[in-house]
């Protein structure tokens, strides 16, 4: 049974608890509200998350926990001689577990029957042709211990996702007989019901939390696997990008040097592009814009903010890159060769950041009081004046962070960039060559040709734990000076 349909059976168990759980309390009553300590829908409600709440933590329970009891049963199987230089126990079950899921889809699809997928004397050879025309992503080729964990763990898998919808229901109907049984005209719902929801709000407020913390984990379990197969000295200060798709990446550069170069430069062209115009467009429509002025042109900016990064993408390729060519490449200057190039990609960057920009800033313009405006009106400065010398610096810090956080929306774009910029990892001060960034490179080498057990697909989790150190690192920056040195007016 689908994860889906589980949910659902859950949920409907609950609905039932809650209409029968109403039911009950007003029979217990006599028929008569005034006779219950709570409302009726209480008492319902009470039925129906004991039904619903228990159910579906042991479901997340099981679903976290499945997967160390599979991979540690699977990890038995594989001896030492299976896993070649340049890979590692890790990096082998995540070759089973890929596999298995092949498998799973190449049954769904039709393109083998689920005798053929559980055969233990199935060819691998025919296994892994068959794999790859059904359009399942496996390695080079499924050596027989990964073929007979894979089978394994497929067994595995399922028996415990039928032994979960069996806990699971049994708990979701134990749960209803168990709130149906407590429900009478002297129970004390509300108070039950009201200390439930309060749990699930803490809960749902620690969701955030709990996805970074998955999130950092996940970077960094196969970021620890990259490292043990390329050194990272040689990651960290390398100064040449050159993968090799070849056997084990054991002949490629991988040092990110030059991606950090490409990022920088252009968040750089872009914040160059989006702070002057964001800031003066907060300007003008905080201090001089009227009111109708300001109700049209805010929204309109902002739709900005809305359009998906594909069209800039499509943008930079197909209007701005020929443009800046016209003008710079060899029917002009002669200084561009391509309409891919650092400038294309940071030039509608940049227009993609405005409302960023333009929003934050006119937002914490308002926030300064008008009492401060009309003081220095009251000393004879100017309208000019007043915003240069008073509101400006007032603003300032709040300013600060939003062009802080703009410039962490910079750093992780990615489909611009693709579109824009190229494909070239070099150290050049040329805005007019091609160059990439981190998020362009985690994108290619995930879709790339290499064997997932090799450091030229691994190097992606490592690029992508530094793009989130960084990004993480400029948004703390940025609200530590909003808290720091905002004002606080009354």
């Amino acid at each position: 049974m689908s994860l889906f349909w589980l949910i659902l059976i859950v949920l409907a168990i609950a609905v039932v608890g809650y209409v029968l759980g109403r039911a009950r309390a007003m029979s217990s009553a006599g028929g008569v509200r005034s006779a219950l300590h709570s409302l009726p829908s209480y008492y319902g409600a009470n039925v129906a998350m004991k039904a619903a709440v228990p159910a579906l933590l042991l479901l997340i329970v099981w679903l976290l926990a499945q997967p160390f009891y599979v991979n540690s049963d699977i990890s038995a199987m594989i001896p030492d001689s299976a896993i070649s230089d340049g890979s590692s126990r890790g990096l082998v079950l995540a070759e089973v577990r890929r596999a298995a899921r092949g498998l799973d889809n190449a049954v769904a699809a039709g393109a083998m029957t689920e005798e053929f997928a559980r055969n233990a004397r199935a060819d691998f050879n025919d296994i892994t042709v068959r794999l790859k025309e059904a359009g399942q992503i496996v390695t080079s080729e499924i050596t027989q211990p990964v073929l007979r964990a894979a089978q394994r763990y497929r067994v595995l898998a399922a028996a415990g996702n039928f032994y979960m919808t069996i806990a699971v229901i049994l708990v979701a109907i134990v749960g209803a007989l168990w709130g149906l049984r407590e429900t009478n005209a002297q129970f004390r719902a509300r108070n039950t019901v009201e200390k439930g929801v309060r749990v699930i709000l803490i809960a749902a407020a620690s969701i955030a939390i709990l996805t970074t913390i998955g999130i950092l984990l996940s970077l960094v379990f196969n970021t620890v696997e990259f490292f043990k197969l390329y050194p990272a000295a040689d990651f960290f200060f390398g100064l040449t990008w050159s993968p090799s798709f070849s056997g084990r990446g054991g002949s490629s550069e991988l040092g990110i040097i030059p991606l950090l170069w490409g990022t920088f430069y252009i968040s750089f062209v872009a914040l160059a592009v989006a702070v002057p115009i964001g800031l003066f467009a907060a300007i003008y429509l905080a201090e001089y814009a009227g009111s109708k002025v300001r109700a049209v042109a805010k929204p309109l900016l902002e739709i900005l903010a809305g359009i998906p990064t594909i069209v800039y993408g499509l943008f930079a390729l197909l209007t701005v890159g020929p443009l800046l060519l016209s003008v710079f490449g060899d029917n002009g200057i002669g200084i561009m060769k391509a309409g891919t190039a650092v400038m294309t990609a940071g030039l509608v960057m940049g227009v993609m950041l405005i409302p960023f920009v333009s929003s934050l800033s006119d937002d914490i313009i308002n926030a300064v009081p008008q009492a401060m405006r009309d003081g220095s009106y009251g000393l004879g400065a100017t309208k000019s004046e007043t915003v240069k010398n008073v509101i400006l610096p007032a603003a300032l810090p709040g300013i600060v962070g939003a062009i802080l956080l703009a410039a962490s929306r910079a750093i992780g774009e990615t489909m611009i960039v693709v579109l824009g910029a190229g494909a070239a990892a070099r150290l050049s001060l040329n805005p007019f060559e091609a160059m990439t960034t981190v998020t362009a490179k985690i994108v290619s080498q995930l879709t790339g040709d290499a064997d997932f057990a090799s450091p030229v697909a691994l190097v992606a989790f490592a690029l992508g734990m530094t793009l989130f150190v960084v990004t993480l690192g400029l948004n703390i920056v940025a609200l530590y000076i909003v808290r720091k040195y905002r004002e606080q007016y009354d």
